[in-house]
């Protein structure tokens, strides 16, 4: 079972604020634990969304629209993905990730477990995607 921890974007990061020297340290002491126990597969953090953009789709028309993107609460700022065999540890590691905000500060992170090719039924298009070892394969 994977799980993606997303860590939520908030006017400090799109600022372009870098996280502190202590916030780095935590979350790297944090991802050696994951791959420690050899369920990391993989983390990044996300630049601001000034450097990003949107793609939407009108009918056969698509949009592009340059960040950056006023709703900080909607935007993603990072991201760990890890591999586990139950909900339950999944819960438990999401425990132990580092608060983004700084210990002791109010903060919230997300966690939602990945589709696996094989929550799909069998067909050409999912046969597809297993060939390229993407989603789960």
């Amino acid at each position: 079972m994977r799980f993606m921890i997303i860590v939520k974007g908030d006017e400090r990061i799109e600022a372009g604020e870098m996280p502190t020297d202590e916030s780095m340290a935590a979350m790297a002491a944090y991802h050696e634990a994951l791959a420690k126990a050899e369920v990391l597969v993989d983390a990044s953090g996300l630049q601001p969304s000034a450097k990003g953009f949107r793609v939407r789709y009108e009918g056969a028309n698509r949009i592009v629209t340059d960040g950056p993107f006023l709703e900080t609460k909607e935007l993603i700022a990072g991201y760990t993905i890890i591999r586990v065999n139950s909900r339950e540890e999944a819960i438990e590691w999401a425990r132990r990730f580092p608060n983004p905000q700084g210990e002791g500060a109010a903060c919230e992170i997300e966690v939602r477990q990945m589709f696996e090719l094989d929550d799909f039924a069998p067909t050409e298009a999912v046969e597809r995607f297993r060939e390229l070892n993407v989603g789960g394969a």
